[in-house]
């Protein structure tokens, strides 16, 4: 068992030290987004301008990435993580000048969120091909399970932390420990970490990117399964851009709720999920991986919202956290393996593009709906209930009781919006 431990640490060393680093410098990211949408609530107190921050986040996001995706494959991975980094910590700079000289405003964020999502744009379809050039395909999941705790432990970590310091502190001094992370990744990158060029190159080099974009679309729509199960993917994150769009707004509002309480629901979400990170790491490579990723997902739109929009206090909302994001490692690892085997490592650049374009696209109109649904239909329709409606003795009344009547609505349709890919046969035939 040692000698396979030491086996698996030296074929995986140059990963471990990216995958480490990378971490720390998200945890400070994390914890920077945390205490800037704690702060655009407090200053503006809608959920609507509060889900803004994440729609200008994903929108060039997926408006270029599918270009992106064909640069990505042309350039060298190492040099893109590096630039990309560096002017997100440029962006994160600016902030800091603003709050220190009291003149940062919404929509300052708003840009910068902007600039941010269009420089991930090109570093996420890089850093999504540089795990298959480290890492052997035989240690595919357990990878995708180590990256899954890695963002859990980041979940855990972010509202522990950024709400500590924001008690005890200021938002600056959070902004500082994320200068701090991010001088840690980016020169472990520099001076630690070589990732292998791709061998097979000459045919990208001739290609012009529109035609490199295309060939991205054009190998999914030649290969269904993986087109529908991405088609899948994007309605369950549109349920769940939703989900988050409602989740501050009705915890931070309702009796019971606060700062504290959301920090506590957030910090179980991530414990739950490296339970599941750890546990997908070490099971054996299951029987039907398209049978684990449409169960699990099933469960999770079938838990959570539904506890959230009964339950009236922190531990029954903690509990639901638990039950909704338990199983999604175990979901993502699978989903990661599939792509990351069937998919050419020559072709993964512009396919994973293709990929966040169809399948994350949902996510900043889930958010606007989210935000527009709260303020402008279920706050107002609850508000005038009266205290013997049977909305009022379902979710509650007060400020929240909006938010709540939502979760109950997208608990339904996420439920029935797995069936139809549960049936779909091009799906269930990627296990061949």
């Amino acid at each position: 068992m040692i000698k396979n431990f030491q086996n698996t640490f030296r074929e995986l060393h140059i990963f471990l030290i990216l995958w480490l680093t990378q971490s720390f410098s998200s945890l400070g990211s994390a914890m920077t987004a945390f205490a800037l949408v704690i702060w655009s609530y407090q200053e503006q107190g809608s959920a609507l301008v509060t889900s803004l921050l994440t729609i200008c986040s994903y929108a060039p996001y997926v408006l270029l990435s599918i270009f992106a995706g064909a640069l990505s494959d042309r350039w060298n991975k190492k040099t893109t993580i590096l630039l990309s980094d560096s002017f997100a910590a440029l962006c994160t700079v600016s902030v800091f000048i603003l709050l220190s000289t009291d003149k940062l405003q919404i929509w300052h964020l708003y840009l910068i969120n902007t600039l941010n999502g269009l420089m991930n744009t090109v570093q996420q379809p890089a850093s999504d091909v540089s795990i298959s050039l480290l890492a052997p395909e035989k240690h595919y999941q357990k990878v995708s399970g180590m990256r899954s705790l890695s963002n859990s432990l980041v979940t855990i970590l972010t509202p522990v932390l950024a709400t500590s310091l924001l008690s005890f502190t200021s938002i600056r001094v959070v902004i500082l420990f994320d200068f701090i992370t991010f001088a840690t990744a980016f020169v472990a990158l520099l001076f630690f970490v070589k990732i292998p060029q791709i061998k097979n190159r000459s045919s990208t080099g001739r290609t012009t990117i529109l035609q490199s974009a295309k060939s991205g679309l054009r190998y999914l729509m030649d290969n269904r399964g993986i087109l529908d199960l991405i088609l899948f993917l994007a309605v369950i994150n549109f349920t769940a851009s939703i989900f988050n769009a409602a989740l501050p707004a009705m915890i931070l509002s309702r009796a019971g709720g606060g700062e504290f309480a959301l920090g506590m629901v957030n910090m179980v979400t991530g414990i739950a999920m490296m339970t599941g990170s750890i546990l997908v790491a070490f099971l054996p490579p299951p029987k039907s991986r398209v049978r684990v990723i449409c169960n699990c997902l099933l469960f999770s739109m079938s838990t959570e919202n539904f506890m959230l929009a009964f339950g009236r206090n922190t531990p029954v909302w903690c509990l639901g956290a638990i039950l909704g994001w338990v199983f999604i490692p175990v979901m993502s690892a699978n989903m990661d393996v599939l792509f990351r085997t069937i998919i050419p490592i020559e072709m993964q650049g512009r396919v994973y593009s293709a990929r966040n374009t169809l399948q994350f696209f949902t996510i900043p109109l889930g958010y606007l709906c989210g935000g527009f649904l709260i303020d402008k239909v279920f706050e107002p329709f609850m508000a005038v209930q009266s205290l013997d409606s049977v909305y009022v003795t379902l979710v509650g009344a007060g400020k929240g009781s909006g938010a709540a009547l939502l979760f109950l609505v997208i608990g339904i349709f996420g439920a029935l919006s797995c069936l139809p890919f549960l049936a779909d046969r091009n799906i269930w035939k990627l296990e061949e």
